[in-house]
């Protein structure tokens, strides 16, 4: 999307990342996965590749960073690489307002197959992308390290 957006219950806006805002996307990764991006892989694909786009939820009314999303947009695919929402503002609905705002990105950005991995146990992230039309196409064994665990590959395709 080409501005700062804000949902439709006023729960986040979300625009572009920078630089700035990794003091903030920082925790968020690092409370969310065991095997965390560093602060170096966030800033080489933030300058260094053309096609991984990265985007900040904020609340609107205290205006700290409660999310992100970050994906590749490599022609007419997108790969979500990293969904994370700040430990106390999970279960909100904030996850799904990005992976919806991703999707119209996505739309809008003539993109027609959406990709992503998600681990096996992971129920709640599973559920979630069921919910909003991914279907799973295929396993990858012993795919994520730190506890070893297979990726599920979950698709979304327009029409």
């Amino acid at each position: 999307m080409r501005r700062e957006e804000v949902s439709k219950d006023r729960k986040i806006s979300i625009r572009p990342m920078t630089l700035a805002d990794l003091d903030e996307v920082m925790p968020i990764e690092e409370a969310s996965y065991t095997a965390p991006w560093k602060r170096s892989m966030f800033e080489a694909d933030l300058h260094g590749n053309p096609f991984a786009r990265f985007f900040v939820a904020r609340d609107p009314d205290q205006g700290t960073v409660v999310g992100y999303v970050c994906f590749w947009k490599v022609f007419a695919e997108l790969h979500l690489m990293n969904l994370s929402v700040h430990p106390d503002r999970r279960r909100l609905g904030i996850g799904g307002e990005l992976v919806r705002w991703t999707l119209s990105w996505a739309k809008e950005n003539a993109v027609s197959l959406v990709t992503l991995e998600v681990r096996a146990s992971n129920e709640a992230a599973k559920r979630l992308y069921e919910k909003l039309g991914f279907k799973l196409v295929a396993v990858r064994h012993n795919y994520y390290r730190d506890p070893r665990e297979d990726a599920l590959i979950m698709n979304w395709s327009e029409g």
